[in-house]
């Protein structure tokens, strides 16, 4: 025996699934016209199905065979083999199962036999072919029926799973019956000992493979055996297509997707796509239902899966297995599993597919109209609803009506059930009042219970909705959460995950290795923008320095030269290179900073197209109308000036060949799924999360897609590349929020006499009223409570003493951070203080009252300033790595940022002066002397003296951090070289900055130690 060759490979795997639940099928059996193994199918349901198959005796006798292999083969020509398999076909009015699966309960013996009656078969070099002698490795079967097939290669011969892949492209002809899509089997694997490769469809040398490997390091790949006994792969067979996997996917995974696209001319066609999960896939739902059923209900599981991983797909399978979820005791763990999203196009696709595997309506239903249908739904038990979060805070309205329509008394309360709650896109869904709300609703009877109850051991019984409010915010026995994100925020992380860590993860670093997405950042061209302003009016009036900055700022992206040069840089760049990506269908999306640029930019677009003569056409998004600031009487809409094109109309056409560019403010830059995007023209100050999301709108790939390019007129490339290394290899959470800041807040608010107790008390008693003793009249109760703490804030604010105003607005601030803080706090931290939940709803209320912060006089400069030099130049391309270095980790809710920094008033002249001149010097090395200076003035600011009290080093530096640059501003033209570089070189700048306020920060330290001293 060669023990090195390629049949050894197959020896192996064979070996360990006979030994585990696989029989062998002789391939000399196989019908190779119809495409099965007839006597094992036969066999299977005359063994199952006895009275089925007698009655069809006594009508067909000898021909009975043959009448139920020709029903059968018709059926699966006509509905495809997967569903043949799950719901069985008609053969003369008798349905026959070709298959039997795993019921989700182990209650019916007679259940669990047919189910173990299944004949997995397995074939080697099985001849399929009526027209030649070609052979498969190997081919699975079930009943009969082929479903799977691997083609094995083997490296240490010279070949590898490219070579697998290759073969089934070039000599594995799609037209074979055993071949056909839908109608036989289901999956190719293509596999060596180091790799997978997988493929629902032949479709000869265009036949698309994915990766079907575990990961390894946080990338691509599959790690080597821990023991050092095994492939790289055997989890393919020892995992994947082990017996009882492989019924479960057959009977829930596999699935075929409809999706309705449009062709090149423009025409609605279907496209059918064999849905097969890919290992993350597959393992973290496993994972999910597994833990879920031996943990039971309660339970948060967070899953970080990169964009473009198939989350809709992980959600629907997820969906359904909890739907269907019974415990070790067979019974059921959840009486409705609750998605809530935003995306339209989840609903349809869950209804879809879980249709498939439970073949009837009415499992799912989709909340679509209003709080009541929620309500109704709930009320009724529907294992699957699909809805909104911001339907929840009406929800215990409508319970009450319900209750009255039917003549009972009601609390607005459900009676207590257990729920799966599916959170899609957890980063924007747990955090406010509306997330506690939906816990509240969901919490039922049992929470109104621990309330009351809480209530008389305080002696406190008319204020058992207080105890009630607290309860709502942490964890409800009853209820489970399954979080889904691709860029989790801290407060993702410490409310869902476990110690900080997801409970699976999929990185954007293997998504992009396995080719799952594009790496957006290979291309990545920044152009500076350099240019001169000069004062045109005759006075200097003083003005606010930041106010006047943003000014300046707004009226140079606004000026028509500005938008003139990017515009025709745009349009050149789509025109030579994007217009002819993606087979010449490639489109490009303009990021603009607000709604009034998208506005100019896509007058402007117009304008140079139809000067150019460019066949391009430009659509337009943003939200409401938009006023020129320059024609009083004239507005613009996003539909007005797409010509008449709705806004939900909008995807569509933009999807279609005849436009080819989206100019967006605020739209489109989140959960915008367009594959043929390739360039994106940023003209729009990104940081964070928010870059990580609106830069991977590029990341979707297509056949044709072999690239994308970006193009960013605002961003630094070290920053860039600092908000996505957060998410690269996987999220981490920084220094956990430590709970003494939040009472150590409280008590300086409470120090502050703004409000008092009470008035606290007095708020809180009418808004814990008990439901039944609520009235109209509450409304007038709340606000007299409120208003005294309203008229001293807003007398501290304007009393006229110096520094009153910043006072106040360091309260407003620290009010805003408590309310973090509690927010956050209270969903991690099982609180037993209800003092803190009164502070809490009273300072909430408090807060929305308050006058809002005097913003002074808003600059218009058209008439005062005029623009005299600028230039438009390319300062780097090429790719943005994010391979070397740590990555970035995540912090939690604080204080911090919550005082406001002093603005004194400069001359205009001078101020035109600075931001003049910040752009586009050499630089060279620093001078200690200078850095001195600064921090000699920084130490002069009472602000960041009071912020040096009150925080941490790290989180100072984050106050000092906007001084400084205010600091530098003022004294550029002591030492312009220092000032460019730290405006412009973000190493440099991090650097002298973690200097500066560690030495800021010491000093301003020992002063205090000196001071407490004498």
């Amino acid at each position: 025996m060669n023990r090195t060759n390629e049949a050894s490979f197959e020896t192996v795997i064979e070996a360990h699934l006979l030994q585990n639940g696989y029989v062998p099928i002789a391939r000399e059996g196989f019908d190779r016209e119809r495409a099965i193994f007839p006597e094992t199918m036969l066999a299977f349901i005359r063994e199952t199905q006895p009275k089925e198959w007698a009655k069809l005796a006594a009508l067909h006798g000898d021909k009975t065979d043959e009448q139920v292999l020709g029903d059968l083969c018709k059926w699966m020509d006509q509905n495809g083999a997967l569903a043949t398999l799950r719901h069985g076909f008609k053969c003369y009015g008798r349905t026959l199962h070709a298959a039997f699966f795993k019921a989700a309960h182990e209650l019916n013996p007679e259940l669990e036999a047919r189910y173990a009656a299944n004949r997995l078969g397995l074939t080697r070099q099985l001849h399929f072919s009526p027209r030649s002698e070609k052979s498969l490795d190997v081919t699975l079967t079930l009943n009969g029926i082929p479903v799977v097939t691997v083609e094995l290669k083997n490296p240490l011969t010279g070949q590898r799973v490219e070579d697998a892949r290759q073969q089934y492209k070039q000599d594995r002809d799609p037209r074979e019956p055993i071949f056909e899509f839908k109608r036989r089997t289901l999956v190719h694997f293509a596999a060596d000992t180091e790799s997978v490769l997988m493929t629902t469809r032949l479709a000869g040398t265009a036949t698309h493979f994915l990766p079907f490997n575990k990961g390894c390091d946080g990338g691509a790949g599959n790690p080597p055996d821990p023991a050092g006994r095994s492939y790289r792969t055997a989890y393919l067979w020892e995992e994947v297509l082990q017996r009882d996997s492989l019924l479960d996917l057959l009977a829930r995974f596999i699935h075929l997707q409809v999706d309705e696209k449009r062709d090149e001319q423009g025409r609605k066609v279907k496209v059918e796509s064999m849905i097969f999960p890919r290992y993350h896939q597959l393992q973290a739902v496993r994972m999910l239902v597994d833990a879920a059923r031996s943990e039971g209900v309660g339970q948060n599981y967070l899953v970080e899966h990169s964009a473009g991983s198939g989350k809709s797909n992980t959600i629907a399978w997820l969906t359904h297995r909890l739907a269907s979820l019974h415990d070790t005791n067979s019974r059921r763990l959840f009486d409705s599993v609750i998605v809530v999203t935003d995306r339209v196009v989840l609903d349809q696709q869950l209804q879809d597919t879980i249709y498939q595997f439970e073949h009837k309506r009415g499992v799912v239903q989709r909340i679509d109209e209003s709080s009541r249908q929620l309500a109704e739904a709930l009320e009724n038990a529907v294992p699957v609803i699909i809805t909104t979060l911001q339907k929840f805070p009406f929800v215990s309205r409508q319970l009450l009506k319900l209750a009255e329509e039917r003549g009972i008394s009601g609390t607005g309360t459900l009676a207590t059930r257990r729920c799966a709650v599916i959170i899609d896109e957890a980063h924007s869904s747990q955090g406010g009042e509306t997330a506690t709300d939906l816990k509240e609703v969901l919490g039922g009877e049992g929470l109104r219970e621990q309330a009351q109850n809480r209530a008389t051991e305080e002696g406190r019984d008319d204020l058992a909705e207080l105890f009630r409010s607290m309860a709502k915010r942490g964890r409800q026995a009853n209820l489970s959460f399954f979080a889904f994100t691709a860029t989790p925020k801290y407060k993702t992380l410490a409310v869902f995950g476990r110690a900080g860590q997801p409970a699976h993860r999929y990185t954007m670093r293997q998504a992009i290795e396995e080719g799952f997405i594009l790496d957006v950042l290979k291309h990545y061209t920044t152009y500076a923008t350099y240019f001169k302003l000069l004062k045109s009016c005759e006075d200097d009036p003083n003005v606010e320095r930041k106010k006047a900055a943003q000014a300046l700022a707004r009226f140079m992206r606004l000026h028509p030269h500005n938008v003139a040069q990017k515009t025709e840089v745009m349009v050149e760049h789509f025109q030579a290179v994007t217009r002819h990506k993606v087979g010449g269908r490639a489109k490009a999306m303009v990021v603009t900073g607000s709604r009034l640029e998208a506005v100019r930019y896509k007058q402007s677009f117009d304008r140079y197209i139809g000067q150019k003569g460019y066949a391009i056409k430009s659509l337009v998004a943003f939200s409401g109308t938009v006023q020129d600031d320059k024609l009083a009487d004239v507005s613009y809409s996003e539909v007005s000036m797409n010509d008449g094109i709705s806004e939900k109309e909008l995807p569509e056409k933009f999807a279609a060949q005849e436009y080819q560019v989206l100019l967006v403010a605020e739209k489109y830059q989140t959960g915008f799924d367009q594959p043929l995007l390739h360039t994106l023209f940023v003209d729009k100050r990104l940081a964070g999360i928010q870059a990580v999301q609106t830069l991977t709108r590029l990341n979707r790939t297509h056949p044709l897609k072999e690239d994308t390019f970006i193009l960013d007129f605002v961003n630094a490339r070290e920053e860039i590349r600092a908000a996505f290394k957060v998410y690269y290899e996987g999220a981490a959470m920084g220094d956990e929020v430590d709970p003494a800041r939040m009472y150590a807040i409280k008590g300086e608010i409470d120090a502050s006499g703004i409000y008092l107790d009470d008035e606290v008390e007095r708020f809180c008693n009418v808004y814990f009223k008990a439901t039944q003793r609520q009235s109209a009249m509450d409304h007038q109760a709340m606000n007299a409570a409120l208003d005294p703490a309203v008229s001293r804030f807003t007398l501290r604010q304007s009393d006229g003493q110096a520094g009153s105003e910043e006072e106040a607005e360091l309260w407003r601030g620290k009010v805003q951070a408590f309310l973090n803080l509690y927010g956050f706090l209270s969903q991690v931290i099982p609180y037993q203080d209800s003092d803190l939940e009164r502070m809490y709803v009273f300072l909430r209320h408090l807060a929305a009252k308050l006058p809002r912060r005097k913003n002074g006089p808003a600059y218009q400069f058209d008439d005062e300033v005029q623009l005299e030099y600028y230039r438009l130049q390319k300062i780097s391309e090429g790719s943005i790595s994010l391979q070397d270095g740590e990555a970035r980790r995540l912090d939690g809710p604080t204080e911090v940022g919550s005082g406001l920094l002093r603005s004194e008033p400069v001359p205009l002249s001078q101020l035109i002066d600075v931001v003049n001149d910040r752009f586009g010097t050499d630089f060279n090395q620093a001078d200690q002397l200078f850095f001195d200076q600064i921090v000699e003035a920084a130490m002069a600011d009472a602000g960041l003296r009071q912020a040096a009290v009150v925080n941490p080093g790290d989180k100072f530096e984050l106050v000092f951090r906007n001084l400084l640059e205010k600091l530098f501003v003022e004294r550029m033209d002591q030492n312009e070289e220092i000032f460019v570089r730290f405006m412009n070189d973000a190493p440099f700048q991090k650097i002298v900055t973690g200097w500066m306020a560690s030495e800021a920060y010491h000093r301003f330290q020992s002063d205090t130690g000196d001071a407490q001293g004498v």
